[in-house]
C-alpha cells in the first residue's frame, strides 16, 4: 500500500469535482510537517473516520457518563494504568491504521522537543525534563501516555517557580538554540499496517477515552483532559521566546482556567496533535532562517 504522501500526490484533480483533501495538502498558508500532514489528511478522509466515528461516538459518551457516576462512588478504585497501556498497544497494533499510528508515536517526540526548546532558551532557569522519544508502538506501554500529561504539569511548575524564586521575568537568552528541535524525520520504526489496522485516529481516541476514565484515577483523568487547553500557554512560551506572537492565532485549545466538558475530549486531543503539530513545524522554519543567516556571515 502507498505511503500517505503517494496516496495524495498521485489523487488525479477534476476541476468539476475538486477533492478537498488534495486542495488542503497543497495549501502552504500553515506550515507543517510534510509525512505527518498527509499522515493526517489520509486519516481524516478515511472511511473509518466518514462511517464509523459517527456510530462510535454516541456510545462513547454514553460510557463517558457512566464512568463519571461511577467515579463519583469508587474515584480511585479499579485503576490500573499498567494494564490501561497495554490495551491501548494491542487496539494501536492490531487496529488502528500506519497514520493514525505514526502521529501518535510523533507527538510523544514533538512533545518533549517543545518543552526541550523552551526550558533550554529561557533565561536563568535549568528546568529538569524526561523527555519521551518512542521508536515503537511497544514503547508507548512504558505508561507514556500518563507521563507525557504529568511532563507538561511538571515542566511549568518547574519552570515558573524557578523563575520566581530567582525574581526574573520569562525572557528569552540572548541567542537562541534550536537544537532541541529536529529537522527531519524522528526515529520511528514503520507501523503495523495488517488486514485490520483501518481504525481511524479520531475514532481510536473516543473509543480509549472511556477506558482511559475507568482505569485512571478521577484526578489522573481530569488532568489529563484539562492538559489539552495547555495548547495556549506552551505556544505563548514558545513564540515570546522567538519574538513571534502570530502563531498564537492558530491555537484552538485556550483558556485552561476554565475547564472544558470531558465529553469533547476527543476532537480536542485532535486538534492538540495538530497545534502541536504545527508549532514544531513553526520553529523548524526559525531554525532554517538561523541557520542560513549564520551561512551568510560566515
Amino acid at each position: 500500500m502507498a505511503g500517505a504522501i503517494e496516496q495524495l500526490e498521485q489523487t488525479i484533480h477534476d476541476p468539476k469535482d475538486p477533492n478537498p483533501w488534495l486542495a488542503l495538502y497543497l495549501d502552504t498558508s500553515v506550515a507543517m510537517n510534510q509525512k505527518a500532514k498527509a499522515s493526517f489528511l489520509v486519516d481524516v478522509s478515511s472511511r473509518s473516520r466518514q462511517f464509523l466515528f459517527p456510530l462510535i461516538r454516541p456510545f462513547t459518551r454514553l460510557f463517558i457518563c457512566l464512568f463519571q457516576v461511577l467515579k463519583i462512588f469508587v474515584p480511585n478504585r479499579l485503576t490500573s494504568p499498567w494494564l490501561l497501556h497495554r490495551l491501548i498497544y494491542v487496539g494501536l497494533k492490531y487496529f488502528v491504521s500506519p497514520q493514525a499510528n505514526l502521529l501518535i508515536v510523533r507527538h510523544m517526540h514533538i512533545g518533549s522537543e517543545l518543552l526541550g526548546f523552551i526550558a533550554r532558551n529561557t533565561k536563568g532557569v535549568d528546568v529538569p525534563l524526561n523527555p519521551l522519544k518512542p521508536k515503537t508502538l511497544a514503547d508507548l506501554k512504558e505508561n507514556v501516555f500518563l507521563q507525557h500529561d504529568l511532563n507538561i504539569y511538571n515542566f511549568i511548575i518547574n519552570l515558573n517557580r524557578q523563575l520566581k524564586e530567582n525574581g526574573i521575568e520569562f525572557q528569552a537568552k540572548d541567542e537562541l538554540d534550536y537544537c532541541p528541535v529536529t529537522d527531519g524525520e524522528f526515529d520511528i520504526e514503520d507501523m503495523p499496517n495488517g488486514w485490520f489496522n483501518v481504525l481511524d485516529l479520531e475514532s481510536a481516541i473516543e473509543l480509549y477515552t472511556p477506558l482511559y476514565q475507568l482505569f485512571l484515577t478521577d484526578s489522573d483523568f481530569w488532568r489529563a483532559c484539562n492538559s489539552l487547553q495547555l495548547d495556549e500557554t506552551v505556544a505563548l512560551y514558545a513564540t515570546r521566546l522567538v519574538g513571534d506572537m502570530r502563531f498564537i492565532g492558530l491555537v484552538n485549545n485556550r483558556h485552561p482556567i476554565v475547564p472544558e466538558n470531558i465529553l469533547g475530549a476527543a476532537h480536542r486531543l485532535m486538534l492538540h496533535g495538530l497545534a502541536a503539530e504545527c508549532l514544531h513545524a513553526f520553529l523548524v522554519q526559525r531554525k532554517r532562517q538561523q541557520q542560513k543567516t549564520q551561512d551568510a556571515d560566515e
